[in-house]
């Protein structure tokens, strides 16, 4: 054994010290055996025991971490011994053990804590994982020597039951959040903040505390921050972010004291703990309204609005930017959470706003702080601005005074860092990042328009005198001077597009169309200047060329829409200083301006897809498409599309920038069907490039000369894929659908299957190929019901799964990529076969049936192909791609729907593995998926009951497929899957917040009949966990589940059981309320098979 532990501990020490690489590699290969070998959790044991390197303990921890959520897993009695001697080990160690160590083994606990949180012990009647937890609670309170740990301990748990991780599904963590939240978070929040209080009462805080204060500090900040209702998907959203602490909790917070205690925490605590406190005031900032009567309301948020006050006033500890950064958001919180109204009612509003606004005027001046942390401050006087509409004009907001301020120092200080960064005294650039850009020209926008004319006269003044320097500046390469007026002309411009945003659509301000209408004549001039120097030779700028695509935007969106009348004064002013007297020349603006970036700027992907998606919008308006029709330039367009006339639409253009390609040819498309009216000739002569490029692949594929250009002939591919993406995305009529295909066919399919069996392992290729086929099998608007004398939708299927079966067999043979790679290089193209075929298969316009009948094995090749393709992707990794998820489920309902008899042909072990995919995701957070999961599986639990209760044989059908005996054997072969079912459906239905409750009740009628016995000792088993005085209520509504349900699957019946379903769902849950929610518990299968 002492060799044992010599081994492991070297490995650990090599691991972690080592500077030879190679050795390092070799350590953890070997280190990593350990997880999956039978003897693992001894191992680890011996490690934590008597190994000698800190590392030791780390490799112990992480390893024990990974076999809690492996497949060997770790038994119950395991699990309870190892979580005991944890705590012992951390109650006797924890003093000699470094920081990076105890982390670790305090994960360790809450994950073994966690993961067991539902274990019941029918011999003791306890939950054996949930009794350590009251003890730790009891340890921080008598705040002895191991406080600090019993606090960190708790704190780590928090956070680690409020994750998913560690948990197959989502469900189960929400479940034992649920249990976690209503039997213990509260009584750790009290312990937390009362611990916290006792700091502040007690004087000046020693050295030694400040780690205990921070430890606190963290626990409570865990336990604000718990998804207390499930609704947290997204972490990464921070907007209207509201705390749902539960009604019970409510007694805590509304008399303030508590908040009041963390502004005092602010004021006290060293520099290096504030940040911390304020985490804390943000989530205090963010309780639901609803937790506060009105006057508790209005009395917190004083409480509050002082606490920012005294910040303000003395801000000395905001130099830190973690702290500035934190601050900001619980100023964003003041008006996210509250109205305008009850901040005016604040005695010291006045006050406030302006402190906020000077505040707001700093930060903006100074670079040093991170547009993030403005950006919750821009968001607050956004909000603000945005509620004027609703308060009495007689009451006095004040932002009249402050917001036309902010806006110029907005506008100035944007300027001045565009000229540091010309100069080059600063090297990131804020435009660089058009998202966040963007995200603060929303708030620009509405808070410019507070004193409109105020803040206009500023960007007209400033945007005059950079115009004139850029107007006289024409050398090459430009001055100093000439780049910073460049710089600065582009944030006008930008903020201009902003300013325009600004006006609502509704609003009818004439006096602001006025406004509006000087600001884009300033533009348009600049714009025409700019574009004629393009023209004449010069070089560009990217960044202004970006900006003029979002003002003409902006512009389109307000100004040039169809449901906006034409009679606004901006029209007026563009006529007046322009000479543009209609729509139909602006219009021809922005056919200039789109055409002259795709000639000048194609090999820029960002300028060339904001200017086809300007063209693509414009193009699905209805007035605004016909204007663009009739424009000479836009029919010179029509008929000069060619890479000679194009950069992008090039072969050798990047790859990247083809991706627009999609966007060009469906905007090209959509305006010549507007007047295509039956002319095949016209339709032709537009799609003579692609024909050309046609002819040249097919001769190419044709010789197969070693001498070709591979590369090139893939990028003429891909292209070629694209294009006709873009064209048959705007191919709506049956017709123009004809066209297309009778042109595509046969060359094209013959390209698209020479492409795939030539470079499956190229999925740069295989990704067009497949996303054009998904386009061609989608049944827009009923465009492939051809007419009875057509055979082209049985064409398009046979070419479909020829390519799909091409792809398939190839890629299948190829050597396995690295598990980094997978999903970009095979699974994602899986997945979209899979779209393929749902398009196909539930398209409604093949006659699969004419397939068998007339010996075309196309449908059964293309299923087999797909069970190969679902069977290549491993379990364990199948759960965590959504996309592919919704295909798959989508994909198997049409097959189950059309196609029972292929399901029950397939091999007993692939059968066994769709319906572990159907049982995870008729629990899973997706509703289309859930939907589509239990509707399959209805379907399968039809046939199943109906092939196991029929009297006779079953006719034979000819042209349809005989039914198999492997789905049968597969159920013989695993007696638990359906039991399994029957338990995960019920106890989802029960205990869970379902909202797909319908979907999941049809199939369950199936399972119950399939699985009466199992259903009985399910039902045994729960009411054997309820107290004695409610069993009676329990038995009567299991009693009443089955009324007027009868032992047939008919859709009658299933209604009827649906009904039943719902109303014995909230029998059951209205005799267990009251009750502390884990009282009840879901049934685990085990308990059902024994």
């Amino acid at each position: 054994m002492d060799t044992e532990i010599r081994a492991l501990d070297n490995l650990c020490k090599v691991l972690y010290e080592s500077i030879d690489g190679t050795r390092r590699l070799q350590a953890e290969q070997n280190l990593a055996e350990l997880t999956s070998s039978p003897d693992c959790l001894r191992r680890c044991m011996l490690l934590l025991q008597s190994g000698t390197a800190p590392f030791a303990h780390m490799v112990a921890s992480n390893t024990l971490m990974k076999l809690l959520s492996s497949k060997i897993g770790v038994s119950l009695q395991q699990r309870l011994e190892l979580n005991t001697y944890l705590l012992h080990y951390l109650d006797e160690r924890s003093a000699a053990l470094p920081p990076f160590v105890l982390s670790s083994l305090y994960q360790l606990f809450a994950r073994i804590t966690k993961l067991g949180w539902h274990d019941y012990d029918m011999d003791s009647q306890t939950f054996p994982f949930r009794e350590p937890v009251s003890t730790i609670i009891k340890l921080a309170e008598k705040n002895s020597d191991k406080g600090p740990l019993a606090v960190q301990l708790l704190a780590v748990l928090v956070s680690d039951v409020n994750s998913a991780v560690g948990f197959e599904t989502i469900t189960k963590q929400r479940k034992t959040a649920s249990s976690f939240r209503d039997g213990y978070l509260f009584d750790i929040f009290e312990l937390s903040t009362s611990m916290l209080r006792k700091t502040v009462s007690g004087g000046r805080i020693s050295e030694r505390e400040l780690s205990a204060v921070s430890s606190l500090l963290q626990l409570s900040l865990n336990c604000l921050s718990f998804d207390f209702i499930g609704s947290l998907a997204d972490e990464t959203n921070d907007d209207n972010a509201t705390v749902q602490v539960p009604t019970l909790w409510r007694l805590a917070f509304t008399d303030g004291e508590l908040i009041t205690m963390f502004f005092r925490l602010y004021n006290e605590l060293p520099i290096e703990l504030t940040t911390r406190v304020l985490q804390n005031i943000v989530q205090l900032s963010s309780l639901r309204r609803t937790l506060f009567s009105n006057p508790e309301r209005q009395t917190y948020l004083t409480h509050i609005v002082k606490g920012v006050k005294a910040i303000m006033e003395q801000p000395d500890k905001l130099r830190q930017q973690e702290s500035f950064h934190e601050f900001c958001r619980i100023v964003s919180r003041l008006k996210g959470n509250y109205q305008l109204i009850e901040l005016m009612k604040v005695e010291e509003y006045s006050t406030v706003i302006a402190l906020l606004a000077d505040f707001t005027e700093q930060s903006l001046r100074a670079y040093e702080f991170s547009a993030n942390s403005t950006y919750y401050l821009l968001s607050f006087w956004q909000r603000m601005v945005s509620s004027v509409p609703y308060v009495k004009a007689a009451d006095p907001h004040l932002l009249n005074l402050y917001c036309p301020k902010i806006t110029a120092t907005y506008v100035e200080s944007r300027l001045q860092y565009a000229r540091a960064v010309a100069r080059g005294d600063i090297g990131d650039d804020p435009l660089d990042d058009q998202g966040a850009i963007q995200q603060v020209m929303e708030q620009i926008a509405i808070i410019c328009r507070c004193e409109y004319e105020k803040s206009a006269e500023l960007i007209v003044r400033l945007f005059d005198h950079d115009y004139t320097i850029y107007e006289r500046s024409g050398s090459n390469p430009p001055s100093a001077e000439a780049r910073e007026s460049v710089a600065c002309l582009t944030w006008l411009v930008t903020i201009i597009g902003a300013a325009i945003q600004g006006r609502a659509s509704y609003s009818n301000c004439e006096e602001h169309d006025v406004v509006d209408g000087n600001l884009i004549c300033r533009v348009l001039k600049l714009m025409e200047l700019s574009d004629s120097r393009l023209s004449a030779g010069m070089p560009g700028n990217f960044k202004l060329e970006v900006a003029y695509l979002y003002m003409l935007d902006q512009f389109r969106k307000i100004y040039v829409s169809d449901q906006i009348q034409k009679i606004s004064k901006v029209y007026d002013q563009l006529e007046k200083n322009l000479g543009l007297q209609d729509e139909t020349a602006i219009i021809t603006i922005y056919a200039r301006k789109i055409i002259t970036n795709l000639k000048y700027w194609g090999a820029e992907e960002k300028l060339v897809e904001d200017s086809l998606v300007l063209l693509n919008e414009l193009s699905l308006g209805f007035s605004a498409g016909r204007r663009l029709m009739r424009l000479p330039d836009i029919q010179l367009l029509l008929n000069n599309h060619s890479c000679e006339h194009f950069s992008f639409l090039s072969s050798e253009a990047d790859l990247m920038t083809m991706r627009s390609r999609t966007t060009f040819y469906a905007s090209l498309m959509r305006l010549l069907c507007l007047d295509l009216n039956d002319n095949d000739a016209t339709f032709y002569s537009f799609m003579q490039p692609l024909t050309d490029a046609v002819r040249e692949i097919y001769d190419v594929f044709a010789m197969s000369a070693p001498t070709v250009d591979q590369e090139r002939v893939k990028r003429a591919v891909v292209g070629l894929c694209r294009d006709l993406r873009g064209i048959s995305t705007a191919c709506h009529t049956k017709y123009v659908f004809s066209m297309l295909f009778d042109w595509m066919y046969p060359n094209v399919f013959s390209i698209l299957v020479r492409s795939v069996d030539v470079w499956a392992d190229c999925t740069e290729v295989v990704s067009p190929i497949m996303k054009l086929l998904v386009e061609l099998c989608q049944n827009r608007q009923q465009r492939l019901q051809f007419e009875m004398s057509s055979c082209s939708a049985v064409l398009l299927f046979r070419e479909v799964s020829k390519i799909i079966c091409t792809y398939g067999t190839r890629m299948l043979a190829l050597p396995k990529v690295v598990p980094e790679n997978a999903y970009k290089q095979r699974y994602k193209n899986i997945g979209t076969v899979f779209a393929i075929l749902k398009m196909a298969l539930s398209g409604s316009y093949i006659p699969f049936g004419v397939f068998r009948l007339y010996g075309d094995t196309c449908l059964q090749d293309a299923l087999a192909m797909f069970v190969k393709l679902l069977m290549y992707i491993p379990e364990e990794e199948f759960y965590s791609y959504s996309k592919i998820i919704q295909n798959f489920h989508a994909l198997l309902e049409s097959i189950a729907q059309d196609n029972m008899c292929f399901l029950s042909n397939i091999k007993p072990e692939v059968f066994t593995v769709l319906m572990r995919y159907i049982e995870q995701a008729t629990v899973s957070l997706d509703a289309v998926v859930v939907t589509a999961s239990c509707s399959t599986l209805d379907l399968i639990l039809n046939y199943l009951y109906r092939r196991l209760t029929r009297a006779a044989p079953p006719r034979a059908h000819v042209g349809a497929e005989t039914e198999g005996e492997n789905c049968i054997r597969a159920l013989e072969a695993q007696p638990s899957l359906l039991p399994q079912m029957l338990s995960t459906i019920l106890n989802a239905s029960l205990f869970e917040d379902v909202k797909c409750q319908w979907s999941l009740s049809r199939p369950l009628l199936g399972l119950i009949l399939l699985q009466e016995e199992c259903f009985q000792q399910w039902k045994m088993e729960l009411l054997a966990n309820q107290p004695q005085d409610k069993r009676a209520a329990f038995e009567e509504a299991f009693t009443s589940l089955m009324d007027g349900v009868e032992r047939n699957v008919s859709t009658r019946n299933k209604d009827t059981f649906t009904q039943n379903m719902n109303m014995f769902r909230k029998t059951i849950q209205e005799i267990i309320k009251g009750d502390v929610m884990s009282a009840v518990q879901p049934v685990p299968v085990a308990d059902m098979m024994s």
